[in-house]
């Protein structure tokens, strides 16, 4: 059954959109916010989605692709 909305509690998550080497995109892949900010600002997020990708390419029996790129969606571009 779906949620009501406005269940979810705001900041919980800050989402990327990824791009990987083969020009292939993923959006709104999911960072916990608690793992973002300080001095390595969002570089934490590659991490964490770098290791939900070896976990799903682990379940699939696919080769996981390398991140060619990391946006956070919403963020204003340089």
């Amino acid at each position: 059954m779906a949620k009501k909305p406005g269940t979810n509690p705001k900041g919980e998550f800050a989402f990327f959109n990824v791009v990987y080497e083969d020009d292939s995109q993923r959006s709104n892949r999911r960072v916990p916010a608690e793992l973002l900010g300080g001095l390595d600002g969002d570089e934490p997020a590659r991490g964490f989605i770098m290791e939900q990708d070896r976990e799903i390419a682990e379940k699939s029996g696919k080769p996981t692709l390398e991140i060619k790129r990391l946006e956070r969606v919403g963020a204003k571009k340089k």
